[in-house]
């Protein structure tokens, strides 16, 4: 399988332009597509990315979705005058032609064709389309909304018809409603559609009654449409993240899709005059990674909506370079979901618990009409660029002002946040019989033995000095943690005899470094000691016997009991370790994999994938030397080369389900990310 990303662009798409006046309309300029492009020139990540050329879309590529009729009608445009074209155009809604029309959105379809083309053949292993017009909306016998034809809609028929794909995962982040994709597939079990997107009960345009979170879907296709509807404006990072950890993943798991599709219209992002939302670009960094575990890496995201340029060109730059295998940046903001969100996610889970098993459990009361309260009670809530929401209404700032004020933002905020990557992803420590179980990538760390090092393994454990073996592994452990704290590695692998003391000796020296926060978790037996009241230190030991410890804020002890032949771990993944790992930010993960550790290969593989997207990507995994095996299994997740392949995860038994709820309800009040799945009150946040 090839490693590569695929881009597939063309400016011709850019002649695709409004003849007239029309304020909707507007908005919708070939400057969305061509700045795109010119910030990922900027980025050198054009020239990272495996280009593939653009064709046109074929008529019976098209009617996949749409009619004849319709098709004609597009078709007859290229010939029009402009009054011709203003006429046919106000036949629909929100909608504009011009003489390239129909040239242009056969290439944004054919581009999207390639791009699933190069995914399905093996010859990328994802990638990303930068298309216009773009397709969300549009339906079988209408363009709506900007939209032409509807590009990933027709990806999944074709990839079905071509490839034989028996299930597609499409995931719209725009922040309208795809109304468009949900007609076409609102009857199809073989297409999970999941939506989030601007509601605010129903008076969102386009505003229809089946964009709300009870619409699931018709006939054998209950249950495989999602909308998340939001009413309310202002959502950041933490309510989008909220939402993919506790609605979306959890179903799309036990999907298991063959193939992802992404309408990626970025409107939902900071300074969006069409959103106005707050989602800054490494957000969509994240979301990409997560989707990026599923269908074996096969992801195609394809360009829809965003209208402030430069928001929207960072965010497609962040996609790019997580399909690139790129560290994390680390996500901004407080990891507090809002009431609004709450109430949405919360309705959501209870109307889908019926179709899938990873929800089956909810026993979750509706909040009702939390979003009215909250529009009340956050009215002088400051948005991420800076100015109180409601006062920038009072004050009637133009559009020009808002898009200045984002762009000095996002200025300051993409410096902060981004840095060199460096030359070397991963550094391991291991015996050299062991060498040969690693990819070719990694490097080897020899400089364990420095005096240095052997002084401050000494300074910890004295009774260490005269075990050579152990002292060796013990200083080569602690080179590998300073190159990665001090950036010039990614990440780290480390084969130890004591994987206990291994573990402790690194938190300390953690301190040493002046690390504020190190997220350390334990995968089996564990026999360690640390002080963890300061916060510097939070400990998840995931373990098969009860602890004789009670649980704290930092130190949380999951009884797992091991389901056998089973992938069940995702309850536990996304409905307790992410959210509050996210809500605890660390600098530094260390992932300990002990003896009798109970997640079986795939997940601890998957443990560790998910987990690198925090902390920039910077990961310390220490294995217990007697489950040597694991080695190759854990090193591909953090050189990033492997193509993930986890399967379909099922339901946990019901103990390790209760197990679960049981922690959500007694660490909701500290690690708020955990409100998404216990029932709450206004009272109580």
């Amino acid at each position: 399988m090839a490693s590569e990303t695929a881009l597939v662009y063309d400016d011709e798409m850019t002649n695709h332009k409004l003849l007239w006046e029309d304020p909707i309309c507007a908005i919708e300029t070939p400057e969305r597509l061509s700045s795109c492009y010119k910030n990922l020139r900027r980025y050198n990540l054009v020239e990272r990315c495996l280009s593939v050329p653009v064709r046109e879309g074929m008529e019976d590529e098209i009617t996949l979705v749409h009619s004849l009729d319709y098709l004609q009608v597009v078709k007859n445009s290229q010939k029009m005058s402009e009054e011709e074209l203003r006429r046919v155009s106000a036949n629909y809604d929100a909608v504009f032609f011009h003489p390239t029309t129909y040239r242009c959105a056969k290439l944004a379809v054919g581009a999207t064709l390639q791009l699933v083309d190069a995914v399905m053949s093996g010859t990328t292993r994802n990638g990303m389309a930068l298309v216009r017009p773009p397709g969300h909306h549009s339906q079988r016998n209408a363009a709506n909304g900007f939209c032409v034809f509807n590009n990933v809609a027709i990806a999944a028929k074709y990839a079905q018809r071509k490839y034989g794909v028996q299930r597609v995962l499409i995931v719209d982040w725009d922040v309208h409603h795809g109304q468009g994709i949900q007609y076409i597939f609102e009857e199809d079990p073989s297409v999970l559609y999941f939506s989030w997107h601007r509601f605010e009960h129903q008076k969102y345009w386009p505003s229809l009654r089946e964009s709300n979170y009870d619409a699931v879907g018709w006939g054998k296709g209950e249950g495989f449409n999602i909308n998340v509807p939001w009413n309310k404006v202002g959502m950041t990072n933490s309510d989008y993240l909220a939402v993919f950890l506790h609605v979306l993943l959890p179903v799309a798991f036990e999907f298991d899709p063959e193939l992802v599709l992404v309408s990626a219209g970025y409107d939902s992002g900071i300074g969006d005059p069409e959103g106005q939302m707050s989602a800054t670009p490494e957000c969509y960094a994240h979301l990409t990674h997560f989707l990026m575990h599923l269908a074996k890496g096969k992801v195609c995201v394809v360009l829809e909506g965003g209208y402030h340029l430069r928001s929207l060109s960072e965010s497609v730059c962040m996609t790019i370079k997580t399909l690139l295998g790129d560290p994390l940046p680390s996500l901004s903001g407080e990891m507090k979901p809002c009431l609004s969100a709450l109430e949405s996610i919360h309705d959501v889970r209870a109307a889908h618990k019926s179709y899938w098993k990873c929800l089956s459990y909810e026993d979750l009361t509706p909040l009702k009409d939390l979003s009215t309260k909250l529009c009340q009670l956050d009215e002088g809530e400051v948005v991420q660029t800076g100015t109180p929401l409601v006062k920038q209404q009072e004050a009637g700032k133009t559009n020009i002002d808002e898009a200045t004020k984002t762009d000095r933002f996002l200025e300051l905020h993409m410096k902060e946040i981004l840095s060199l990557e460096p030359a070397v992803k991963t550094l391991v420590a291991v015996a050299e019989r062991n060498a040969d179980m690693l990819p070719s990538s990694v490097q080897i760390e020899k400089n364990g033995d420095s005096e240095e090092l052997k002084a401050i393994v000494r300074g910890f454990a004295a009774e260490l000095v005269n075990e050579e073996k152990v002292l060796r592994v013990l200083g080569n452990m602690l080179a590998v943690l300073e190159k990665i704290v001090e950036k010039k590695v990614t990440s780290g692998l480390v084969v130890s005899p004591e994987v206990s003391l291994s573990s402790v000796l690194a938190l300390k020296h953690c301190q040493n470094l002046k690390l504020q926060k190190v997220l350390c978790v334990f995968v089996g037996d564990m026999d360690m000691k640390i002080d963890l009241v300061n916060g510097k230190v939070f400990l998840i030991n995931i373990c098969g016997k009860q602890s004789e410890q009670a649980n704290t804020k930092y130190s949380i002890s999951i009884n797992w009991k091991e389901d056998a032949g089973r992938s069940s771990i995702s309850s536990m993944l996304f409905g307790f370790i992410l959210p509050v790992a996210y809500s605890y930010q660390p600098e530094l993960v260390i992932i300990a994999v002990g003896s009798n550790h109970i997640l079986g290969t795939n997940g601890i593989s998957l443990l560790i994938s998910l987990l690198q997207g925090l902390a920039q990507s910077r990961i310390l995994a220490v294995i217990q030397e007697t489950e040597v095996l694991l080695l190759k299994d854990i090193a591909k997740p953090l050189t990033g080369n492997n193509t993930p392949c986890f399967g379909t995860c099922t339901s946990a038994s019901q103990e390790n389900i209760q197990t679960v709820k049981e922690l959500q309800e007694q660490f909701q009040q500290e690690w708020k990310m955990l409100q998404c799945s216990v029932n709450v009150s206004v009272t109580e946040r």
